[in-house]
C-alpha cells in the first residue's frame, strides 16, 4: 500500500504533535490513531522528559488506549500515523494489541543516522524496522517531505532553509 493524500492529512497531524513535544522539551515525536471510518480516535506526543518516564512514547500510549477502548475488530481496522517509525517497544505493543496499519514520516534508521551525525548518544535499544519486531504488520514510510523538519525537530536545531 502506498501513502495517499488522505494519509498525509493524518501524518501532518502527527508531525504537528512532534512540534508540540519539541516545544515542551520532550522528544519530537507524535502519533495519531485513526479508525476504519477515518475518524481520529486518540492522539498523543512524547512525554518522556516532562513526565520523567522513558516509556511515555505516543505509540505506546496509543496501544494502551486502544486495548482499553476499542474492540479487536476496531483495533485491526485502525491506522496509526506517526512522525517516526516505532521503536521496538512500541512495535511490540502495537502488534500485541492487534492494531492495523502504520504510516510513518521518518524511519528509525533516518533518526539514528541524524543523531549520529551530530554526535548524540545512540538509542539504548536496537534500531530495528517495525517489520523485524512485528513481521505481520502493514507498514508504509518514510515520507520524504517531512525529513528536513523532523531532523531539525529531533536534533533541536533551527529549521534548515
Amino acid at each position: 500500500m502506498s501513502v495517499s493524500e488522505e494519509d498525509l492529512v493524518f501524518l501532518e497531524r502527527a508531525v504537528a504533535l512532534a512540534r508540540e513535544a519539541a516545544a515542551a522539551g520532550d522528544g519530537a515525536f507524535g502519533s495519531v490513531l485513526v479508525d476504519a471510518s477515518r475518524v481520529e480516535r486518540f492522539a498523543d506526543r512524547n512525554r518522556e522528559v516532562t513526565l520523567g518516564d522513558e516509556t511515555r512514547h505516543p505509540e505506546f500510549e496509543i496501544a494502551r488506549w486502544a486495548a482499553t477502548n476499542l474492540t479487536t475488530a476496531e483495533r485491526a481496522g485502525a491506522t496509526v500515523y506517526t512522525s517516526a517509525e516505532h521503536c521496538p517497544m512500541c512495535s511490540a505493543a502495537h502488534a500485541w494489541v492487534g492494531l492495523g496499519r502504520i504510516v510513518y514520516a521518518a524511519s528509525a534508521a533516518q533518526v539514528s543516522a541524524w543523531r549520529a551525525e551530530v554526535g548524540l548518544a545512540p538509542s539504548p535499544v536496537a534500531v530495528l524496522p517495525i517489520t523485524i519486531v512485528a513481521p505481520g504488520l502493514v507498514v508504509d514510510g518514510p515520507v520524504d517531505r517531512y525529513a528536513g523538519e523532523l531532523r531539525s525537530l529531533i536534533l533541536g536545531a533551527p529549521m534548515e532553509s
